[in-house]
Order: structure tokens, then sequence, then C-alpha cells
């Protein structure tokens, strides 16, 4: 068995490998960079090294830091997790050549499976039904134009060595074939370094669907069933299940059936992935399943099949990587209940799902069956990797009551100052489509604004924020108003509005029910709602339906505009690029103040109406977080 596990990741799967390793009594060393000093997983390792500065490129990436970190502490085995060196066969066969155990298959068979081109024709071979297409070594855009017209538009375009929804593109008709080729191929070089394509047809309701396979050295491959990715936003997975809804026996064994052979077609060891597409457009049929890719590693998803067969997959590869047999054999692994994950991400979706990285200075989860995250309360959102806070899992005996429990998860979430999508995860939850499994890959996008949290507050919720600011104003503990008379109105700025709230209104209206962080009851609303916030100086963070909302009481200020409807706020987080005035200067409205770069693109911010600036707390160069307030326009007199 190793005895000593260096874990080439970061994040959460790096503290749940740390977790299982802990468990069996391996001792585990992390590795980081100069973001990552003062990460979770580093402080959960028994050891930890440093491997360099914070872009992945510099660290995370480079083999040769890891094998140099797992030489160093004596490790005896390396555990790629997922991402970054995971399904890099040279990486892979370098761990192997310096005496190291590697946590993964063997080298050849992740390069077996690493072009999607030669994977489908070994897939062929197999007798593993794959999508109908093109997969010939004639580039031309002849010849590739006319593969196109054979197999009836639409079609997809798809880089071989591409993965991660990069390198592909739909085309409807023949009109548009030649210049997404041309898109198709130069983001594929891009990414890939490889400009080769291939051609599918385009499956019109389609599924993904994916099977967990797992083989030894020994010759024995088994599945651990299926499940369903099918709910995603520009390629990327939001929503896993397992099982899959609406999987009857047959197709299920013909699916998982075909998983095996494609694991063995390659000699496979260790935990994998089968992916596959399914035309849904008649429910899912064994005869309209085919394969698409596998990925030769843990997935990200792969707590949902742990919850529903009762596995830990992360022990199985250590087990397996020491030269074990496979635990259980395959008429021993059967499904027990529903299990459904969704990906807490760091990104505002009121703001066209924007990255929102910074510190988390406050970060609640709701009680769930599981969470895997990397992070914790104090810690901070990097710019530097993939914006995942959390994957927040529920189990339960069926499938409504893990939609359900996920849901409320969901609503009950709180993060702040870092945006996340919590709120579209329980509107998607929530959807009827979803709940009644009448989904496709498409989903989230023909749903489009509908999923998205409304990004103003409601009434309710400004009765909440002034509750909890009344409460801090009236506290004689805090300063603000000792001695004197408890305030029966308070004024609030949220985003570009400003009201004035009644408290004796608002009193009646919501009933507190908490203390610490206040926990109201909205009373006043057809459904029944739990928000909770708090105060801290002049600032009330409310959370409402797993959407932060942010408010100031006005305390400065005066004439027709409200307080800080003169604050020039970042809307993502950025560099200030150029500053077009100085603290004094005269502005008129609509005058440019200052220009933030955020995401490869300038964002002018310019005055609200005619006025003074009187505050200006950036310069050109300085890098700024979300909603930070870069300056200050005072109205001008009226009159």
């Amino acid at each position: 068995m190793i005895e000593k596990l260096l874990i080439a990741n970061r994040g959460e799967i790096a503290c749940r490998i740390i977790r299982t390793a802990r468990a069996m009594g391996i001792a585990s060393v992390a590795v980081y960079s100069d973001a990552d000093a003062k990460a979770l997983h580093v402080r959960q390792a028994d050891e930890a090294v440093h491997i360099g500065p914070s872009p992945a490129a510099e660290s995370y990436l480079v083999g040769d830091k890891i094998i140099a970190a797992a030489k160093q502490t004596g490790a005896d085995a390396i555990h790629p997790g997922y991402g970054f060196l995971s399904e890099n066969a040279g990486f892979a066969q370098a761990v192997i050549d310096a005496g190291l155990i590697w946590v993964g298959p063997k080298p050849a068979s992740i390069e077996a499976m690493g072009l999607k081109d030669a994977a489908k024709e070994r897939m062929i071979a197999a007798g593993v039904p794959v999508t109908p297409g093109y997969l010939g070594e004639d580039q031309s855009v002849e010849r590739l134009t006319q593969e196109a017209q054979a197999i009836g538009y639409p079609v997809l375009i798809k880089a071989v060595a591409g993965g991660g929804g990069k390198g592909m593109r739909k085309v409807d008709d023949a009109g548009q074939f030649e210049e997404m080729l041309a898109s198709c191929r130069r983001e594929a070089i891009a990414s890939f370094g490889n400009d080769q394509v291939l051609l599918e047809k385009w499956i019109t309701s389609p599924r993904h669907i994916e099977v967990q396979v797992f083989g030894d050295s020994h010759g024995n491959v088994v599945h651990l069933f299926e499940r369903d990715c099918s709910l995603q936003r520009r390629h990327q997975k939001v929503i896993e299940e397992a099982p899959a809804p609406g999987m009857d026996e047959a197709t299920r064994e013909a699916i998982c059936a075909a998983a095996v052979r494609a694991a063995k077609a390659v000699d496979y060891e260790g935990a994998g992935t089968i992916e596959f597409i399914a035309d849904a457009s008649e429910g899912l049929r064994a005869d309209r399943i085919f394969f698409m890719e596998m990925n030769t590693r843990l997935q990200v998803e792969h707590p949902v099949t742990e919850e529903i067969t009762g596995v830990d997959l992360v022990e199985w590869q250590l087990r397996v990587a020491s030269g074990e047999p496979l635990p259980l054999r395959q008429e021993e692994l059967s499904i027990d209940g529903h299990a459904i994950e969704a990906r807490l991400y760091a990104e505002d979706p009121a703001s066209g799902f924007l990255p929102s990285t910074g510190p988390l200075d406050h970060l609640v989860f709701a009680e769930a069956d599981r969470v895997e995250t990397g992070v914790e309360e104090g810690g901070t959102v990097s710019p530097f990797y993939d914006p995942m806070i959390a994957k927040i899992i529920t189990h339960a005996e069926a499938r409504n009551g893990a939609i359900d429990a996920l849901r409320a998860a969901m609503l009950e979430t709180e993060v702040w100052p870092v945006r996340t999508n919590a709120g579209f995860l329980a509107r998607a939850l929530d959807s009827e489509a979803f709940r009644s499994a009448a989904i496709d890959t498409g989903f989230i996008a023909e749903a489009g604004d509908d999923l998205i949290p409304p990004a103003a507050p409601e009434d309710a919720i400004w009765e909440v924020a002034a509750r909890i600011a009344s409460d801090e104003l009236n506290d004689p503990l805090s300063g603000f108003r000792l001695n004197a008379t408890p305030v029966s109105q308070i004024t609030l700025f949220s985003r570009d509005e400003s009201r004035r709230i009644d408290l004796d209104v608002a009193r009646q209206n919501i009933a507190s029910v908490g203390t610490d962080v206040v926990d109201f009851y909205t009373a006043n609303t057809d459904e029944a709602a739990v928000v909770t916030g708090y105060a801290d100086g002049e600032e009330v963070i409310v959370f409402a339906a797993g959407t932060a909302h942010r408010f100031i009481l006005s305390s400065r200020g005066t004439g027709h505009h409200s307080a800080h409807d003169g604050d020039i706020i970042a809307p993502m987080p950025g560099k200030v690029i150029a500053v077009d005035v100085a603290q004094g200067d005269a502005v008129i409205a609509g005058q440019r103040l200052l220009v933030l770069e955020a995401m490869k693109m300038e964002h002018a911010l310019t005055a609200p109406f005619d006025g003074t600036v009187t505050e200006l707390s950036v310069s050109a160069g300085s890098q700024v977080q979300v909603e930070a307030v870069l300056a200050v326009v005072e109205a001008a007199a009226e009159g």
C-alpha cells in the first residue's frame, strides 16, 4: 500500500483526496503556488511544498517541480486529481520513470483516448456505438464540406484534441460551414496546438449521459452505473445527478456494458468515465446513445456516484494503484436512491456570469449531505484558477427528495462579497423542466433570463435591511446613537436606488427570529421565506434565495440625489487603466471619470450627474474588487 501520497492539485479535489488518504493511514503532501500559500488544502495536508508563482503554467502545470517535490518529501505516489496534469500521458510516464506510483491509468491508455478521432475508431472496433460522422485524415475544406453534406445538417465540428467545450461549432446549413470551420480551427490551434477536426451529426435533443468505470491491473473492469450531466452552460456542467432520470434497466444494461467494452479496449486501470450523447427526442433508448469521449481520470461529479453506490472512489484509486484488485465485483454493486450535485461558482449571473474573485469575508454553506470545498470563511477566491467555491451534494430515496434538499441548500447559501450562482442554481432545480427531467444540454440557453435572479432587491428585502440597520443603530454598544431616541425611519441605498423605510411598517411585515446573524421570516409574501443578514458599520448585507444584496446606510449628503447615488462602484474585479479626473474637479453628467479593464474588456465609468469629485480612491494601475467604491461625485447644488 502507498505510504505517502503527493497530490498534484489544489482546491476541493486536493482536500477530498487528503481526507481519504488520512482515513487509510496514508500521509499526504500538498503542493501550492504563491496564491495558495494559505489555502485550505495546504493546511490540511501533513506536509506542503511551494512549487512556484501563481499562474498555473508556472506551478501546477510544471511536472518537473511536482516530481521534485515528491522526491524531496519522500512521497512514493502522485495523485493528479482532475484538470491540470491529470490527463497528460507525458507527465504520467515521467512519474513512473522517476520510480513513483502513478495514481491513474497507464500512459498508453491516456494517449489512446486523448484524440477524439483515434478514440472513436478504437470504439468502433470494440463494438461501442458512436455518433454518425467523419473521422478521416483528409482535412481539406473541400472534403470536409462534402462529408458535412453527406451527414446532413445540422452538423457539429469538433477539434480532435478538444475538451471543455473548446474547438466546437454547430453548423446549421452549408452557407455557414467554411466560416465555422475556420473559426473552430483557430480556436483549436490556440487551445490545443492541433487544428484537426472531426464531424458529427448534430443530435437535436441531446442528453449527456456518462458511465463511471473502474479497472485494475488484474484484468477486472466494472461499471458503477451512469450519471446525467445534461444541465450545462456553454458546454460546462452545472448540475449532475445519478442515476439518470428516465433510464430503464434494459437501456442501463446496454450503455453500461458498452462502457465496460470501451475501458477494456484500452486496457484501462483506475477510475475513468465513458461519456455518451443520447438522442432523447423519444426518451432514453439503447439504440440512440452514442460514444462521445473518455475522461481518463476522476470526474468533478464523482460524489453522486459515491452517494448511490456507497463506494469511496478515491480509496479504490489508491488501492488499485498499489496493485490490489477491485474491492467489489460487478454483481456486488447496486444503486441506492438518488443523488444530485450542484457546482457553486464565484460568478455573477446578473452580470453575464462574470467571474467574481476576491476575499470570502462571509461564507456559510447550508446543511447538505455533502459539501466538497477548498475554501473557507476568511479565505480568497483567486483569479488564477477555476472559480468553483464548492460542490453541494444531496442524496435521498427518490429524485424529488434530492432536488428539494439541494434547492433548499442553494437558497440558504451565504457568500459575500464574492457573488455566486446559488440563486441561479435554485431556480434551475425548481424549474418544471428539470423536475420532470424534460431537459437536454440546451435547456439553460433556452431558458435564458428566466433562471437569473433579479439583481434589484424586492420590497421585503429592503425592509429586512432596514430592520438590521435599525438594530445596529439602536444598539447602545454600536456607538452610533448612544442615549438617543430610537430611529423611526432609515434611508438606504442599493445599486442605483435609495429608499426611506418606515420602521414601524417594516416591523409589522418582518418578524425577527434570530440574534447573531439576523434571521428574519418574511410574512408579507405569498410564500414564506427565511432571509438572513448582518450589519457591518454603514453596510448591510442581506441574503435571500441564494442571492446577496448590499445596502448602505445613508449618512452624508443632502438634496435631490441620495447620499450614495454618486458612488462610482466597480462592477467587477479588474484593473484601473486610466483616471481622467482629480479630486476636487467639477464634472458633468456622462463625463468619463476612469476606465476599468476586466475580462480583457475596457469599461468606462462616468459621472451620474453634474457635480464635484469629492473622493478618488484609485489611480492608474490599481487592482480593485467588485463593488469597491472607486470615486464619489457630490451633486451640484440646485438652484
